[in-house]
């Protein structure tokens, strides 16, 4: 990619793994002197597979595996999507060797090379940032602006990449309500076992305990899901944000730097190069100037 850096890439996973080693070396350890030995499989031996289905397989959490699985299904096809958008970086969009200019003249040109490099791969945010700022200046004979037709250009494309994650946003949001919807349905069941208080105690208990069970269980649910996409679509949206950024830095660099205007001769050039052709000078006594031809 024809891109000079600015800056040296944060090396998040490396710091991630890093992180995951501090905290296990000083965490199992303290764990392992304070708690019980069989705390952490006494907390799980108990369970059987009913239990284990009424965690994972409530009509909640059954709602908010198919959000779930929705908005990760279209953030992978956004992220591929990126990955093939950073291809148009690799061809040859517009002329990239060092010194090499780029004339009025040449606009039309590089607008018809760049629609026949680009028609058979897709539509590229790299192309039509180039192909709008080339007709700007293919129109407009002038270098001046096109720095702002890039910004504007620029903005559009990132407006509509937010605008066109609005699906996302409100699947990400629906998981947890309908986690919160489950745990409204359990606490509402707890609380009618209010009028059953003549059963029986064991029987009381174990119904009242299992409304209480479906609330948390459709929380913990919903919760951890919620997290789980949050996260992909930060990871989709910075990568998203950042394909805009080096677009602007590639027409910045490899086209508007690149504009050239030659100098025209105007008016008062041409009337000063006619005068240096002849001088002047001072009339002599008989009242009659003379003239003296280079």
């Amino acid at each position: 990619m024809a891109l000079t850096p600015s800056q040296r890439p944060t090396r998040e996973w490396p710091l991630l793994l890093l992180t995951l080693a501090l905290v296990g070396f000083i965490c199992f350890p303290l764990a392992q002197s304070v708690l019980p030995g069989d705390h952490s499989s006494s907390q799980w031996a108990g369970w059987d597979a009913e239990r284990w289905g009424r965690l994972l397989l409530g009509p909640e959490q059954i709602a908010c595996y198919c959000c779930c699985l929705w908005a990760c299904l279209i953030l992978l096809s956004r992220y591929l999507e990126v990955r093939r958008q950073r291809q148009a970086f690799s061809l040859p969009l517009l002329p990239t060797e060092e010194g090499s200019r780029i004339l009025h003249e040449d606009a039309r040109r590089l607008q018809r090379g760049l629609d026949s490099v680009v028609a058979k791969r897709g539509p590229f945010y790299l192309a039509n940032m180039i192909r709008v700022t080339l007709g700007k200046f293919a129109s407009s004979r002038s270098s001046q602006g096109l720095g702002d037709t890039v910004k504007a250009q620029a903005e559009v494309d990132q407006g509509r990449l937010v605008a066109t994650m609005a699906t996302v946003h409100y699947l990400a949001w629906a998981i947890p309500a309908l986690g919160f919807l489950g745990t409204v349905r359990g606490l509402a069941g707890s609380l009618t076992m209010t009028g059953h208080v003549d059963q029986d105690t064991q029987t009381f208990i174990e119904q009242a305990t299992r409304h209480l069970t479906v609330a948390f269980d459709c929380t913990l649910v919903a919760l951890s899901l919620s997290l789980v996409v949050m996260f992909l679509v930060h990871s989709v949206q910075r990568d998203e944000e950042a394909l805009i950024i080096d677009c602007q830095q590639y027409c910045q660099e490899h086209l508007v730097n690149r504009t050239y205007e030659p100098e025209t001769l105007g008016e008062d050039d041409s009337m000063m190069s006619g005068s240096r052709d002849r001088i002047d000078v001072k009339p002599l006594s008989t009242g009659y100037p003379k003239r003296i031809t280079l």
